[in-house]
């Protein structure tokens, strides 16, 4: 399986606004893995995010071992099933119905996962977590890369069983678990409502 390399040079010079409106959620990725070069290129713009207090409390994981993702995807499934077992929200009857499907891979079978975790607990530790996935997110687009944030696996990664298998250390929670990889076709835009404006004096 090859690895994808650096995309050329056209594709990194797309402006902060095109990468914002060109952005989307991927499902549905080809199986090359992304070379080395390439993460820590993302990685580096993760770390240009705006931090409180100048506080840098990110940390990263990277798995692209498609045996740890495989097993990672159904241990999440079944945390899922457990946490939401009796709630009837749409939003967990929703849940419920995904991880349900033997078939589903809350990874859309993505070669790469990238977790950004805080070693800060207060609440601008995760604010800068999230700052950073955005920054990842785009740097990635920029460079013709897919990416989602994959809610299903905050809560298995989490876990002390799965901190202990990639050797998250304590202290540390995950914030942002983001799959990367070359996309498998085009995704299309969604709608978005208009900026909610409470009020402008």
């Amino acid at each position: 399986m090859s690895a994808l390399s650096n995309p050329s040079d056209s594709k990194e010079s797309m402006t902060t606004m095109d990468a914002i409106y060109r952005r989307r959620a991927v499902r549905d990725y080809k199986p090359e893995k992304i070379a080395p070069p390439t993460i820590n290129a993302l990685l580096d713009a993760a770390v240009h995010a705006p931090t409180a207090m100048h506080g840098e409390p990110w940390s990263f994981v990277v798995v692209q071992d498609k045996v740890v993702l495989d097993c990672l995807s159904e241990d999440a499934k079944e945390h899922v099933l457990k946490e939401k077992a009796g709630q009837t929200s749409e939003q967990a009857r929703h849940m419920v119905d995904y991880v349900s499907d033997p078939k589903f891979h809350i990874f859309y079978n993505a070669s790469t996962l990238i977790v950004i975790c805080s070693k800060d607990p207060e609440a601008t530790g995760a604010a800068d977590g999230w700052l950073a996935a955005q920054n990842l997110m785009l740097a990635a687009c920029a460079k013709g890369l897919g990416t989602c944030v994959i809610g299903f696996a905050i809560g298995v990664l989490n876990t002390p069983k799965w901190k202990a298998e990639l050797k998250i250390p304590d202290g540390t929670t995950i914030i942002a678990p983001i799959i990367v990889g070359a996309p498998a076709g085009e995704t299309p835009a969604t709608s978005r409502k208009p900026p909610e404006v409470l009020i402008w004096k």
